[in-house]
This record gives structure tokens, sequence and C-alpha cells, in this order.
């Protein structure tokens, strides 16, 4: 299935995706960013392109937005429904003239083309996406919101679809955007996310990947951030048979600052990888990346973390941690945190770590009279905490924490016998 028409400009764009999509062929495990992650087991290249949702939001994916606003809704990658946007703020579609300006200067421009084929793949089948602007000085207090839904079933079959978003920030201008993804039955979502933060510009990001376990999710999220921007992002993946959320960061203006915080729970047969390359191209930078995951039955995580420090880069500061609870003999996690140096007066460090439960507060905790399914409950919430504080806007955070208390209680994580 053909992709919708597009403007003459727009087009010429997407053209250019798909040749580079065509070129470099859909990723395998020979590829060193995807050793431990097998994109063919999924099948979802197989799936055909989804329709342009042409109806309302379908009732069985009806839900309230996470911080109190009007979302900006896609279902099956389409834009649906209307919009309002606050003084300062202008939010229209990709093919939009208005956005001809924005798209041309930043679309496909943050994230490296070089093998990214998935992100390329995405720019050259996009049915629809959105474009936020944030002028200059504008500081919104109300957090900006949008929702990817998926929507399939027995009559249409698997599907695929490419969500797109670019986000600007310009000089001095502050935003709060909160990303959800959710959705029911079998579909491949392919998301980018490209987000470009001016001089002094700032950004918190809020993510939850919660999809239909029969759906695969990718997602590639590209940040430039210019002298003294500062980015903050916290991510949550729950759902998806197999997922994977793919950053590039690159702090390409004195003193910016980068921050990513990662959960991530997964349990039967799930996939959960994320895989991040922060590269340091200007002196004073700050990053810092924590991520921590739970895995029970015979899921598989993986956590990648490859910071570069390139030699203009002095007086760098980076920081990259991954902690995983392996709640099962059936549950793997692979781990490669990386750091490349060429400057000489830095401050980098990294770590992987991997166990179980500490089973001396297990103990206690019983001892307590506390059942041992709840008092499980209690350390694993204990242990995901401190990525949950560093969400900063109350009702995301209480999202979060709803989120990964319902699936902890759900798939009783723990109780399996050893």
């Amino acid at each position: 299935m053909s992709a919708a028409p597009t403007p003459a400009w727009l087009d010429a764009l997407r053209r250019d995706a798909r040749a580079r999509a065509d070129a470099t062929g859909l990723p395998t495990r020979r590829d060193e960013a995807w050793k431990y992650t097998d994109f063919a087991l999924s099948g979802a290249a197989a799936y055909p392109l989804a329709a342009r949702w042409q109806d309302a939001v379908p009732a069985s994916l009806a839900t309230r937005p996470v911080a109190g606003g009007v979302p900006l809704v896609l279902v099956n990658g389409t834009v649906v429904g209307d919009w309002g946007a606050p003084d300062g703020v202008t939010i229209g579609r990709l093919d939009s003239p208005d956005a001809r300006s924005l798209v041309e200067a930043h679309l496909g421009a943050v994230i490296p083309a070089a093998r990214k084929s998935l992100a390329a793949l995405n720019g050259g089948l996009f049915t629809d996406g959105l474009v936020l602007r944030i002028t200059a000085g504008t500081r919104l207090e109300r957090p900006i919101e949008v929702l990817s839904l998926g929507a399939s079933d027995a009559a249409s079959g698997p599907l695929s679809f490419h969500p797109r978003l670019l986000v600007v920030v310009e000089e001095g201008g502050f935003a709060t955007l909160v990303e959800s993804h959710r959705g029911t039955g079998a579909y491949f979502s392919n998301s980018v996310v490209e987000v470009a933060l001016a001089e002094g510009a700032g950004l918190d990001h809020y993510k939850i990947q919660d999809e239909s376990l029969e759906g695969v999710h990718v997602a590639t999220l590209g940040v430039s951030v210019a002298a003294r921007a500062v980015y903050r992002g916290a991510l949550l993946q729950a759902g998806s048979r197999l997922a994977r959320h793919e950053v590039h960061a690159s702090l390409c203006g004195r003193d910016a600052v980068f921050e990513l915080d990662g959960a991530y729970l997964g349990v039967e047969n799930q996939h959960l990888d994320n895989t991040t390359f922060v590269t340091h191209a200007a002196p004073g930078g700050q990053s810092r990346q924590l991520f921590k995951g739970v895995l029970d039955n015979q899921a598989q995580g993986v956590f990648q973390g490859t910071v570069l420090v390139e030699r203009a880069a002095q007086k760098t500061n980076a920081h990259q941690l991954s902690k995983a609870l392996l709640l099962s003999a059936g549950a793997g996690m692979s781990g490669k945190p990386e750091l490349e140096i060429y400057a000489d007066d830095v401050k980098c460090g990294h770590g992987c770590t991997v166990g179980d439960i500490d089973e001396t507060a297990l103990f206690y905790l019983r001892s307590r009279g506390i059942a041992e399914a709840d008092a499980r409950q209690l350390l694993i919430e204990a242990f995901l905490a401190d990525v949950l504080e560093h969400v900063s806007l109350d009702p995301v955070r209480e999202t979060f924490t709803a989120v990964v208390s319902e699936r902890l209680r759900r798939a009783r994580l723990g109780k399996e016998d050893r």
C-alpha cells in the first residue's frame, strides 16, 4: 500500500528517506547496535502499511490524558481530531504549508542517517505527523500530550504504521511533553521523534510505552541540545512483545545538559531493548543516564549505552548506570555500556549490574507479617523508585507508578518457582 499523498516539497524528503532505507536494508544481528535484538524474528517487516485513519478514536482505546490536558492523538499513525495551541506554541501537521520551513530545517537532521534504516523507513512511509514549535522565550506551564494508538483486529490483520513527531524549542523556551503509546491487537509501530533545543531552551519529556502485548514497538528518538539547553527525559516500557527504544543525543553547544531515566518491566516472552548513543561535541556538557529493569518468566532485557566524548568536549561530565532484577531462571539481561573518550579533561563513568531480589530484605519484610507476594512487590517498587522519583510532574509520576503496580499485580512477578 502506498503512502498518503503529500506536498511536493515533503514528498522529496520522503523519497530520499525511502532510498536510504532501501539501500541500508532492515537491521540484523550482524549490526553491532542490534546484536542482542533480532528484529527479523518479530515478522513485523511483512505487516502491510495501515491505511490513513478516517474515523474517531476507537472506543476500546479511549482514555483520559495523563496530565489533564487535551491530547494530540494519532491512530495508526494518523492525526485524529482537532486541537488548540496555547500562546507561544505552534502545532500543525507535517504537511502543512506553515510548517515547511521547520520541516525542511529539522526533519531527518537530528537523527544521523547512517545505518538508521528503521528511522529512514519511517521517513519514507509515514502517513501523517505533527510538528510542535515553542517560540523564543515562551515557557509553558501546562504540558503538551501526544497519544499514539495502535488499532488492529482479526478483520484487518497485523498492520504497520509510522508515527512522526518534530519538536522545536526556540531560544529560551521551555515545555513539557508527555508521550503515550497504547493499542490493541497485532501491529508494528515504528515511531520517530526529533527534538531540537536552541540555546538556553529546555524540554521535560516523559514517555509511557504500554502497547499491546501482541504488538512490536520500535522508537527512535533524536535530541539536539544547543548551548546551555537542558533535556530531561523519563521512560517507562511495559508493553509489546518486542520493544526497542533507541536514543541519539548530541550535546552540540557549551554547557548543554542531557538526562534520561528509564524503567522497564518484562514478563512472559517479552523482549525489551533500550539503546542509547550520547555524543558530547562541546565543552562543559553534562549527561546522566539511569536504567532499571525487572524481568520475569522468559523475558529478555537489553541495555546498550554508548557515550562519545569528542576532542573538543573538555570538562565533560558523563555517567550511565544500568541495573536489572531477574526474577526467574528463564529471564535474561544483556548489558553493554561503553565510553569512547578523546578529550583529556573529563569525568566519566559507567556501570552495569544484574541480580535478584535481596533475600535478607525479603526475609525482614516477611518476618513483619507481610505476605511473600506483597513483600516482593514492595521490594520491586523500591528498586524502581529512584527512576520514578526523577519524574517531576505529579500526574505523570502517578501514572508511571500506577502502571508499574498494575503490571506487578497482574503478572504476579516473582511467584514463579525457580
